[in-house]
């Protein structure tokens, strides 16, 4: 008995640290949409791209912080790509209540393991044919890529074969995808084909808002600081999303933050690997919790979810006319970094009243 508590306490000293990924099981990306995720819905909103102007001024608090590792789980397209690049976790779960965000999350993880640096991964992304050596982009400054991207060729037959190699990814991921599915994986690419870095997020049954930012502009974006911190500004912020693409631990989750599974069934998931959450990016999806009055069934679920403790909370606020006191001039939104202790002991202690005090 003695010696195998020993042998037992030895190895729980040598055990690595939760936040190592090379220590991760990898669960493929098929099972664990299937056991993760939960009923759709809808959002009046394509959200190809953010529409976040301020999305990297978070960086800055989650090196403050010291945000490091773990399981980092956010909703919507690829700006969350910025914040794996950063935190470096050894897990990452994309959950939307749309299941055109998983969709387009194939898109993603299609290109990020067919291409070899930046160039390429755009020039797919937007179906432009760029002539030469492609090897030679790689660790080119990312406003030298943009500007050759400009002035390429679009042509359709690129658009074509991409399109097609695509499809042939999304459905050897083993996610079972309809014809509808086929069709709006189809349509995406077709917008990012047509419009190409002067793409826009847009909204449905409603007018488009002034100053939307463009792919372009989301990529040239700077932090605080000042610096480019997009995971396409330098090739070693690409190549960590691409490493966990590859390695497929990145996850797909189609759910409701407040819904009755999908973000508890992630939480344990996260837990069975011996894992704790270091970020949960919600973007502006309190605003329309509280708008649906389902903000405490999201608050119940983020309760079952374990947090490290030095775990963040980040979330995008539209002001809309009214101000906020980290607000930078010049941005249509405020990107907020919350402890997520903080935000626990709230909820304990009474909770938030409305979605104006919680930004606040």
């Amino acid at each position: 008995m003695r010696l195998a508590l020993a042998v037992a306490l030895s190895l729980t000293a040598c055990a690595p640290p939760p936040h190592v990924a090379e220590q991760v099981q990898q669960p493929s990306i098929a099972e664990s949409y299937q056991q993760l995720s939960e009923q759709g819905g809808y959002f009046d909103s394509d959200n190809l791209i953010s529409n976040e102007t301020s999305y990297l001024h978070a960086l800055d608090a989650l090196r403050a912080l010291r945000v490091r590792g773990g399981a980092y789980i956010g909703v919507g397209p690829d700006q969350n790509f910025a914040y794996i690049a950063e935190i470096r976790p050894a897990l990452a779960v994309m959950i939307d209540i749309r299941r055109d965000n998983m969709l387009q999350h194939l898109i993603f993880r299609s290109l990020f393991q067919r291409t070899r640096n930046r160039m390429e991964f755009l020039a797919a992304l937007i179906g432009a044919k760029v002539p030469g050596d492609m090897g030679k982009w790689t660790g080119q400054p990312i406003e030298t890529i943009l500007a050759v991207l400009d002035t390429a060729q679009r042509p359709a037959a690129e658009f074509e074969r991409l399109s097609a190699l695509v499809l042939q990814d999304a459905q050897q991921s083993g996610i079972v995808l309809g014809a509808r599915d086929v069709e709006t994986i189809r349509e995406f690419q077709r917008e990012f084909h047509q419009l190409g870095l002067e793409i826009r997020y847009t909204s449905k049954n409603r007018p488009p808002r002034m100053g939307y930012p463009t792919l372009r502009e989301l990529i040239l974006e700077r932090d605080r600081s000042g610096a480019l911190g997009s995971y396409l500004a330098t090739e070693d912020r690409w190549r960590y999303v691409q490493e966990m693409q590859k390695s497929n631990r990145v996850l797909l989750v189609t759910g409701d933050l407040a819904g009755q599974h999908a973000l508890r069934a992630i939480g344990n998931m996260v837990r069975e690997r011996g894992l704790t959450v270091s970020a949960l990016y919600t973007s502006n999806v309190e605003q329309y919790l509280f708008q649906f009055g389902t903000f405490p069934d999201f608050a119940a679920n983020t309760l079952t979810l374990p947090f490290d403790s030095n775990a963040v909370i980040i979330r995008s606020y539209f002001a809309r006319g009214r101000g906020h006191a980290q607000a930078v001039p010049g941005y249509l939104s405020v990107q907020l970094v919350q402890p997520a202790s903080q935000f626990v002991q709230k909820l304990h202690s009474g909770g938030y009243s409305s979605y104006f005090e919680l930004v606040n």
